[in-house]
């Protein structure tokens, strides 16, 4: 398992009662990883939506486009202690690609091109909660930020924002993904620190 992280420069919470409580505010970028950095294509890369039926939504990457960017402009949060804010994102809004999704199940598995997973309540996917990001600050996502596409859920510890995000898969429980088998928080609320188990 390899974790880079890049010296960044940080104050303190108590600098800035904004930042959700023992967060450091950072001008940079972090780089946090639990593996390697794999290499996709957009010409190869497609994104899928798989229900309890076993049904398959399916989209490349002019078809993820093709349902419109829109701006995202928030915060972001590291269970690692650094908080950002302030980030420019674009990226398709979940509530499209959720549009002809018939689910009862209340939880997602969220899948990565590496093998990452994590877990997501579908109720913090919808309502302009999460998007697939394929831009940051005005740029093509690097892959090293989880270009081409990485999941987006600002509202939650940056662990939920899958990086190289591949799909999404409907499930009846709130199974633990990759970080929360390893003692993370089943949720990750940054507000109310909820960091590990």
């Amino acid at each position: 398992m390899a974790v880079i992280s890049r010296g960044f420069g940080a104050r303190r919470r108590e600098s800035d009662p904004d930042l959700p409580p023992g967060q450091f505010l950072t001008t940079d970028f972090p780089v946090l990883s639990a593996g390697p950095t794999p290499d996709i294509d957009t010409a190869d890369w497609s994104f899928t939506i798989r229900d309890e039926t076993g049904e398959t939504h399916a989209w490349d990457w002019d078809e993820l486009h093709a349902l419109g960017l829109e701006d995202v402009h928030t915060d972001i949060h590291c269970v690692t202690r650094w908080s950002k804010l302030g980030t420019h994102w674009r990226g398709v809004s979940l509530d499209r690609l959720f549009e002809n999704v018939e689910s009862s199940y209340d939880f997602t598995m969220v899948h990565s091109y590496g093998g990452y997973t994590t877990n997501v309540p579908l109720e913090d996917l919808l309502d302009g909660k999460a998007w697939i990001a394929t831009e940051f600050e005005g740029e093509p996502l690097d892959p090293e930020h989880g270009g081409p596409a990485r999941l987006l859920v600002p509202h939650l510890y940056f662990w939920k924002s899958a990086k190289w995000v591949r799909g999404i898969v409907m499930h009846a429980r709130d199974d633990p993904g990759f970080w929360e088998q390893n003692g993370y928080n089943m949720y990750g609320d940054p507000w109310k620190e909820q960091r590990y188990w």
